[in-house]
């Protein structure tokens, strides 16, 4: 969840308020009980949440939000005072950009130009994430910029170039399709003259990333970097759990033999894990 506080002029750089009949404007019911139970504020509760603080669009105030955290809240006849946090870690995010965020935080556009506080049930950082690769520093032997957005129902999956890999690579796209999402890998495109573009563009495409570290394969290894830096939720499979390096091993990871038996397993725990991702 996240607090969204918008203001018409701006926010002060530590302490505001609001009239307190925006407080949970445009918040789902259950949720605002949740923060405000039997109509009084639950200060503890609401400064374990993340907010962003922006500006109204048609106001006079900067037109970059913050992403930040309420740390008091207290009652002041018809407002309410707000003292807050920025995260300076996170530079600020023009408004265009969140609107063009808008559907993925669950944001009415009209939302951005009406004062108000409201509580959405989304995971903030995890949307930031996936949709600012071109705030993050650029490399030099690929490009970030101009990528595009994350396609919901896209999974790719990052795995040597071996025949003996291609059942393997069968039984993930059968799995993947059973459940509606469409599954890649890079050897299935071609749109850039280096490879290593394509399989940058395809990670920050997607929604699921998997990997398998059978092998110890350098490749793979570097795909998971890149996919793990780009925020991409990643699920990482192998056929020897020694397969997996020293870096990797505090992550959840899926087992599984190359046969018939093995494959239609791993199928089934695959399936397992993308629904619980993608619901």
């Amino acid at each position: 969840m996240f607090h969204l506080l918008v203001k018409y002029n701006g926010w002060s750089p530590a302490r505001d308020s609001l009239t307190r009949d925006r407080v949970f404007e445009y918040t789902d019911e259950e949720i605002a009980e949740q923060f405000k139970p039997g109509g009084i504020l639950n200060t503890e509760r609401i400064t374990t949440v993340p907010a962003l603080f922006l500006s109204e669009t048609s106001g006079p105030g900067d037109q970059n939000a913050r992403v930040g955290a309420i740390t008091r809240t207290r009652i002041a006849g018809k407002e309410i005072n707000i003292d807050y946090t920025y995260d300076l870690d996170i530079p600020s995010i023009p408004n265009s950009t969140l609107g063009k965020l808008a559907a993925n935080l669950q944001v009415d556009s009209f939302e951005f130009t009406r004062s108000h506080w409201a509580i959405k049930d989304i995971d903030l950082f995890k949307v930031l994430f996936r949709n600012q690769a071109a705030a993050l520093p650029s490399p030099k032997v690929f490009k970030l910029h101009d990528l595009g957005g994350v396609d919901e129902n896209l999974v790719s999956v990052m795995m040597p170039f071996d025949p003996r890999f291609d059942d393997v690579y069968t039984t993930i796209k059968d799995t993947a399709k059973a459940i509606r999402l469409q599954c890649l890998r890079a050897d299935d495109i071609w749109e850039n003259d280096a490879i290593i573009q394509d399989v940058v563009a395809l990670i920050n495409r997607s929604r699921i990333v998997i990997c398998d570290c059978t092998g110890r394969n350098a490749n793979v290894f570097y795909e998971v970097g890149i996919a793990h830096t780009l925020g991409r939720e990643v699920i990482l499979i192998t056929q020897s759990d020694g397969d997996i390096p020293f870096d990797l091993r505090h992550l959840r990871l899926v087992s599984y033999l190359n046969n018939g038996e093995g494959r239609k397993e791993l199928g089934e725990r695959l399936q397992k894990k993308m629904l619980s991702l993608v619901e």
